[in-house]
């Protein structure tokens, strides 16, 4: 078997422990980390990665554990890969959540998907465009569900179709985000989806070529190895409007259950808080690129 080099996970780590901020004590205060999303206030810009199939790969009943520890968080939940039985089950709970389609070959089955998000008033969907091909490059099948590219017409009918603001998920080029953004994307996604191929460029190094040569201002949202209230300060300095923390919580997760999920968001949360204090953001609109040094 070839080895694998270039994890984009462990590149992703490095460049973020290679961004070192400055303080700005003067004139500060304790920070608010409210945020506005799509027209809804939340308790903060930090949310979940869209994680799934939590029974399968953890231990039965995880993801009733996960979701309970969630609300308990109050963050926004962004699911991944879920059965409609499943997202009934979130959605009872009042949590707020976007909800992320795969591209599934039956595009039926995305446009069904949106229509039970939007009844369920869901803050967003997401559509995960980087999850069409498997790991030899031939088109992938997920739970017996076979998927396929999507096209920049296709997304435009899904999100002219979509009542909620439609969120695509996996970019990490300029070209990417003009397509999505054509199609009348409402908010993108940036993410190699946990390393999904090899060397893949850091979604914050990408970040601020993104956003100076998107050809329309839309939420920029973050994932892959957000792991402290560091990352996350980082990131939304960057212009991230929300970040998504994900493996850490599985690890929470199966240490301490619903405890060990609302004690590590709140870990992340209270990290944040005194990044912003140390730096003189008094609330996200404070947050400012100039303070984070070594951004190439």
């Amino acid at each position: 078997m070839i080895e694998s080099r270039g994890n984009s996970n462990e590149i992703t780590r490095r460049y973020l422990d290679s961004l070192l901020i400055e303080t700005r004590y003067m004139n500060s205060r304790i920070p608010e980390l409210e945020t506005e999303l799509f027209g809804k206030k939340v308790p903060s810009p930090v949310m979940t990665a869209a994680l799934s199939h939590l029974d399968h790969f953890m231990f039965p009943g995880a993801s009733k554990a996960y979701l309970e520890g969630v609300v308990r968080s109050g963050a926004v939940l962004w699911l991944g890969m879920a059965e409609e039985e499943e997202v009934e089950m979130y959605a009872q709970t009042g949590v707020t959540m976007v909800e992320v389609i795969k591209p599934y070959a039956d595009r039926d089955l995305i446009y069904k998907k949106i229509e039970q998000a939007a009844r369920l008033k869901m803050l967003a969907v997401g559509i995960d465009i980087d999850h069409p091909f498997s790991e030899d490059g031939e088109y992938d099948e997920v739970d017996g569900y076979p998927m396929l590219p999507m096209t920049t017409e296709e997304l435009k009918e899904i999100c002219a179709f979509s009542p909620l603001p439609v969120v695509a998920k996996g970019v990490l080029s300029v070209y990417d985000a003009n397509e999505a953004i054509d199609a009348g994307a409402a908010g993108l996604l940036l993410s190699h989806h946990n390393n999904r191929i090899v060397s893949a460029i850091p979604p914050l190094m990408a970040m601020p070529k993104i956003r100076a040569h998107m050809k329309k201002q839309v939420p920029l949202f973050v994932d892959c190895e957000i792991r402290s209230g560091m990352d996350a300060f980082k990131a939304l300095c960057l212009g991230a409007s929300g970040v998504g923390v994900g493996r850490p919580l599985m690890t929470a997760l199966k240490k301490d259950g619903p405890d060990g999920v609302a004690a590590y968001l709140k870990e992340v949360n209270d990290g944040l808080r005194k990044a912003m204090a140390y730096t003189g953001c008094a609330d996200m609109s404070s947050l400012d690129e100039t303070i984070v040094w070594g951004v190439r």
